[in-house]
């Protein structure tokens, strides 16, 4: 009976080890949905920058004041922060599959420990 209480004890880890990995997981959908969210901002504000002419004055707000920018630099800033919001995607999406490949691999060690505890628990015929 101590076998069935150990492997009793091994499926609680792995549930709980699951459990965190699904919250893992979870952390990294919202990030990767708040990057979405930057990435088609920044993508409107680079479409609306395409239409400016020379003459457009561009402001850029720092605290509660609007403060004048070169176009250059705001058209600088905003492709910087597209490249790195691009490489930030990146990095979360191959966090997402390492997390899934967690997910996955625990959901079959907790099958195998709840199969292994089925057939302990059956009588011999």
């Amino acid at each position: 009976m101590s076998s069935l209480q150990s492997l009793r004890e091994k499926l609680q880890a792995a549930s709980v080890d699951f459990q965190k990995v699904q919250v893992d997981l979870g952390n990294a959908v919202e990030a990767r949905q708040r990057l979405d969210a930057q990435l088609s901002e920044n993508e409107l504000v680079k479409k609306e920058f395409a239409v400016l002419t020379p003459e457009n004055i561009i402001y850029k707000q720092i605290g509660p004041v609007l403060v004048k920018q070169d176009q250059a630099d705001a058209k600088s800033t905003v492709d910087t922060r597209l490249d790195f919001i691009r490489g930030e995607i990146k990095r979360i999406e191959t966090q997402l599959k390492d997390i899934e490949a967690k997910s996955e691999q625990k959901k079959s060690e907790i099958v195998e420990f709840q199969t292994a505890i089925q057939q302990q628990s059956q009588p011999s015929a």
